[in-house]
């Protein structure tokens, strides 16, 4: 019986598709059987201009020479139909072979509709409306050629001081794996060959979420069991939802550099899950391994090859010394020509072997981009994705006629709507604050003051403005902006404040080890505050902030994320009551740095500290309580739901039975609104030390007020599987505790025990 189990283990953890011979397809081996060492080689090297193209040129001279000497698969940092065409017509047209090109981009939330930011999706808990933005974002990129995109990044993270969790999904390997797999099938739908379809990238193989200090690019250092348990799912769940391509990390695992890393790409995603794709490598990770101290340029670009890349990102390592490493057995032909199949199969399953300029259609921009339907939608999402922390004498909704005075730094700034990693977007297509506003509530007398700079400190402001004039500096004194700013508040019926973080300040090389909102408009908030009238705080970051301070004060805090293109009307929705706040935390939120990292699936230990009260000899601190400043899943609306009768159906599950666990839940509030109802289990023994609990399930639902709904999950044995020591998927009979509720931060209600 064990032995059984164990086969179904291992046939689950390898992935049946790798028991399989993957057919071959003819095209590509015909094309194969034709080419030259070089031109194979030619195939696994990826290319961008940079910086913009020539007039009437659609790379630079240098990679359209590449291009025409066959040594170029895919290039990056182009777009339009027309510039596709060229590039196209380039490689097809001009190189021995004909083979046409990838067309790759960093598609990451939105194309020229931008959503927002992926850990604000994350917080709307809604897998279809998630999908749905992927689709959208398909149709708009290949409507401007492009064919392959570098998303989504699933990315399991729990240190907010890492710039790059705004494009995550947060610290939950289940949410994150949902996530994963919706955003695959947005992108890539059930037909890679159509023409408003485009290949996902599933990234950054792996672990690349926990770098040592927060910092990014650094280390990192974990177990084997928290790898397959807590970090690896997301990434299995987008190979299994069928991810044409897989991007390297650029961090090391065991050691060894991800983008050279064996047992990573080839034991792990390629033999025990049957990842049939390509592997491509981040920007230049290949000689980064020089860096790490993995040999010379020759020698690094071997190592990855034999590890199992299959194309470079522009370092030109295969390019340049890949030949030579035949000709001296450091690499094998048959290894090269198995990368440049892998390349080749991608370009076949989008259709390009058929029709190179399938994606240079000149009628589709003004038919798909930017369309009233899709930035309809990106309202909504984003409306969707806000969270509400804090609700104070009922200040919100606001009345459509109130005296308001909007203040704050990002009150009326275009510049940081969109968020970070939103390259294909246009920001001066964004509403503001402000505009979305007046399009909202036209009766409202508004009155606006930026009241603080985002941060007065200029060097800051400096490494921030790399990509563009996130933080402006004002001409006009701090004192004078913040005096303006209380006049017009003390003349108002309410205060709202736009506040937090530029966009610049969270995602790639944006590590933080101060996460608190800067000083600027920290003095901002707390005059705000003190004058007595009520105060709204819009809250805007692309990671956890230290917010202690801000809770304390006698405000309301709505967290906003960064909104994408339709900003400020959404916020303008739901600041206004049109539509009710339903976000809920898809990761911590600390009470200081101090605690990072903190999440809700932590193990115990052999000493926990009551949760009330500080006791000597526990694991504790001495000048902060263990507990967050908000929890995973939390998130309050504008009524409010009350749980009741959770139950079990039946106190025993049996392997190949299920049960289910079922609550009530009521809206109790004056207001109809969504809940995203929560699923938490904890196993009570297990062979490896368990987490608190972890999250088995989630709906979310929509209730009219006084309405109350039955909510059921359905749970197997399977769903209870774990990786063990020896690196086994398991489940392990015993006692179970659940409960269901509004967020992670609630106590085990029922209980049912699990046999063989």
């Amino acid at each position: 019986m064990r032995n059984y189990k164990l086969l179904v283990a291992v046939l689950f953890f390898m992935g049946f598709s790798s028991l399989q011979a993957q057919e071959k397809i003819p095209q590509v081996e015909e094309l194969l059987a034709k080419m030259t060492l070089e031109e194979k080689i030619g195939q696994l090297n990826l290319l961008t201009p940079g910086g913009g193209v020539a007039t009437g040129s659609v790379v630079s001279e240098d990679v359209e020479n590449k291009i025409r000497a066959g040594n170029v698969g895919g290039v990056f940092g182009v777009s339009s139909p027309a510039r596709v065409r060229q590039a196209q017509e380039l490689a097809v047209k001009n190189s021995r072979l004909g083979i046409p090109l990838l067309i790759g981009a960093d598609v990451i939330h939105g194309y020229k509709t931008t959503f927002p930011i992926p850990l604000g999706l994350s917080s709307s808990w809604d897998m279809e409306l998630i999908k749905e933005s992927a689709k959208i974002a398909a149709r708009e990129a290949t409507a401007d050629g492009i064919n392959w995109n570098f998303s989504p990044m699933v990315d399991i993270t729990r240190d907010p001081r890492w710039g790059r969790f705004a494009e995550t999904a947060g610290e939950d390997p289940f949410l994150g794996s949902a996530v994963a797999k919706a955003m695959v099938e947005g992108y890539q739908q059930d037909d890679l060959s159509k023409p408003h379809t485009m290949m996902a990238t599933v990234k950054h193989m792996a672990l690349y979420g926990a770098p040592e200090g927060g910092r990014d690019y650094n280390r990192v250092d974990m177990s084997r069991t928290k790898m397959f348990n807590e970090y690896l799912p997301p990434y299995k769940a987008a190979v299994d939802a069928g991810v044409g391509s897989v991007m390297t990390s650029f961090n090391d695992i065991d050691g060894v550099p991800a983008t050279g890393n064996k047992w990573l790409l080839t034991d792990l995603l390629r033999e025990r899950w049957g990842f049939d794709g390509f592997v491509v490598s981040d920007y230049t990770s290949v000689n980064e391994m020089i860096a790490h101290g993995m040999g010379d340029l020759q020698d690094v670009s071997a190592l990855a090859l034999k590890a199992g890349l299959d194309m470079d990102m522009v370092g030109e390592g295969f390019l340049t010394t890949l030949k030579k490493s035949v000709e001296e057995g450091k690499v094998s032909e048959e290894e090269i020509t198995t990368a440049a199949r892998r390349i080749l199969e991608a370009k076949h399953k989008i259709g390009l072997l058929d029709d190179p300029y399938l994606y240079s259609d000149e009628s589709r921009p003004e038919k798909d981009i930017l369309t009233k339907e899709n930035r309809d939608f990106a309202r909504k999402a984003a409306a969707h994705s806000f969270v509400l922390f804090k609700k104070h004498n009922n200040a919100l909704p606001l009345d459509k006629n109130a005296k308001i005075a909007l203040i704050g730094p990002l009150a009326n700034d275009k510049n940081n709507m969109l968020g970070t990693w939103a390259p294909t977007g246009d920001q001066q297509l964004s509403i503001p604050v402000l505009e979305g506003f007046k399009n909202v509530a036209p009766k409202a007398d508004i009155t606006y003051a930026k009241g603080a700079n985002i941060s007065d400190d200029s060097t800051f402001a400096k490494k921030v403005n790399v990509f563009g004039p996130r933080i402006q500096i004002s001409e006009e004194s701090p004192e004078e902006m913040l005096q303006e700013a209380l006049r017009i508040a003390n003349a108002s019926d309410v205060v709202v404040a736009v506040v937090g973080e530029a966009s610049e300040m969270s995602g790639e090389a944006a590590s933080r080890t101060d996460i608190t909102i800067p000083e600027s408009q920290k003095k901002l908030i707390r005059e705000l505050a003190a004058t007595g009238k009520p105060v709204v705080l819009v809250l805007m970051s692309g990671r956890p902030l230290d917010i202690s301070e801000e809770m304390e004060l006698p405000v309301t805090i709505l967290q906003v994320w960064h909104p994408g293109v339709e900003a400020g009307n959404a916020i303008a929705d739901v600041i206004f009551g049109d539509y009710n706040p339903s976000g809920k935390l898809t990761a911590t939120w600390p009470r200081s740095v101090g605690q990072i990292p903190i999440y809700y699936g932590m193990r115990n230990t052999g000493r926990p500290a009551p949760a009330d009260r500080f006791e000597k000899f526990k694991s504790n601190y001495l000048d902060s309580p263990n507990t967050p400043l908000l929890p995973f899943g939390y998130g309050l609306s504008y009524t409010e739901f009350e749980y009741s009768n959770v139950k079990a159906n039946k106190q025993t599950l049996k392997a190949g039975e299920e049960i289910t666990l079922t609550a009530t839940v009521k809206n109790t509030g004056n207001y109809n609104g969504d809940e995203v109802v929560q699923l938490y289990i904890s196993d009570k023994v297990r062979s490896i030390t368990p987490p608190l609990k972890e999250l088995k399930g989630f709906e979310k639902i929509r209730l009219q007020k006084g309405e109350s709904r039955e909510v059921s999950f359905t749970i197997t044995a399977d769903d209870l599987k774990f990786y063990n020591s020896q690196l086994e998927y398991v489940f392990e009979p015993g006692e179970f505790e659940f409960f269901i509720g509004g967020s992670s931060d609630h106590k085990m209600t029922g209980s049912f025990e699990l046999t063989e």
